[in-house]
C-alpha cells in the first residue's frame, strides 16, 4: 500500500513547474509518491478529468489530489469518483465560462484552498463561494493567480495537510 499525491497542473502550465517541484519535495519527505500528469495535449477540462480517472491508483492507501487553476477543477470533479483523503486546491478555476460543471460533490471534508486577492484569472469570490458551500479551509492572500509570491507559506500548509491526510 502506498501514499500518493497526484498534482494536476493548470491550463497553460507544465507538469513540473515551480509549484509541483516544491510540493513534491514535501510529499517525498512525508513518504508520499508524487506524480504530475502532463495534460498539455488539451485545454478541455473535462478531457483532463477523464485522463486523471484513467490513472491506475490500485493499491493506494492514502490518495491526495492537488490542483492548480484548471487542475483544481479537474481534481475536484475527479474526486467524486476516486474519493481521495484530501483536496489541496490552488486558485481553483470554479464557476467559469466554458467549464461544464458548476456543482461539485468532492466526497472529502478535508479540503484546503489557496487563492490570491489580486487574481485576475479567477475571481476571488469564486473560491469563497466554493469554500462556503463545502466548508473548506480558505487562505485568501495578497497574491496573483500563480501564487508564487506565497509559495513558502503554501508549502508549509501542504506539509501539515499531508500529515492530516495520512493520520
Amino acid at each position: 500500500m502506498t501514499n500518493l499525491v497526484i498534482y494536476n497542473h493548470g491550463k497553460d502550465s507544465i507538469p513540473w513547474g515551480e509549484k509541483p517541484l516544491a510540493l513534491a519535495e514535501v510529499a517525498k519527505r512525508q513518504g508520499f509518491e508524487f506524480v504530475s500528469p502532463d495534460y498539455q495535449a488539451s485545454n478541455d477540462p473535462d478531457w483532463r478529468v477523464q485522463q486523471l480517472l484513467a490513472l491506475d491508483i490500485t493499491g493506494c492507501e492514502t490518495l491526495v489530489l492537488v490542483g492548480s487553476s484548471m487542475g483544481a477543477y479537474v481534481s475536484t470533479v475527479a474526486a467524486e469518483t476516486i474519493k481521495p483523503k484530501g483536496l489541496f486546491l490552488i486558485a481553483p478555476a470554479f464557476y467559469l465560462p466554458g467549464y461544464a460543471r458548476t456543482d461539485f460533490k468532492p466526497t472529502t471534508a478535508n479540503i484546503e484552498v489557496f487563492h490570491g486577492w489580486q487574481d485576475d484569472v479567477v475571481p476571488p469570490e469564486n473560491a469563497w463561494r466554493f469554500c462556503r458551500e463545502h466548508r473548506a479551509r480558505l487562505h485568501m492572500l495578497d497574491a496573483d493567480h500563480r501564487l508564487l509570491s506565497i509559495l513558502p507559506l503554501m508549502v508549509t500548509a501542504f506539509e501539515r495537510f499531508l500529515g492530516t491526510c495520512a493520520a
